[in-house]
């Protein structure tokens, strides 16, 4: 079992940034891919971003410019600084750490960004 404790979430307004983290406890031999998906009211969960052991991201097209995705892997902690923040960018923000067939889940961290 990976328990993934997320935090940094919040309030700010449109144009400013903020960084979110997630900490795995643990990695199942070393090759997870970890990402963050979000959830708007209403709305289904999407990917936002991934990041694979190696490095490789892979980011939606809606945040491409803007959000950044990167881990630390002596850390197992995964990292999106979110810039340019625009209303529509308000969700609940999950960590994912997927290995093969087994995926894990952040318990969610509400970002709001009023206009």
């Amino acid at each position: 079992q990976v328990e993934l404790v997320e935090s940094g979430g919040g309030l700010v307004q449109a144009g400013e940034s903020l960084t979110l983290s997630c900490a795995a406890s643990k990695t199942i031999f070393n090759i997870n891919t970890m990402g963050w998906y979000r959830q708007a009211p209403g709305k289904q969960r999407e990917l936002v971003a991934t990041i694979t052991s190696g490095g490789n991201t892979n980011l939606a097209d809606s945040v491409k410019g803007r959000f950044t995705i990167s881990r630390d892997n002596a850390k197992n902690t995964v990292y999106l600084q979110m810039n340019s923040l625009k209303p529509e960018d308000t969700a609940v923000y999950y960590c994912n750490d997927k290995t093969f067939w087994l995926v894990y889940w952040g318990q969610g961290n509400q970002v709001t960004v009023s206009s």
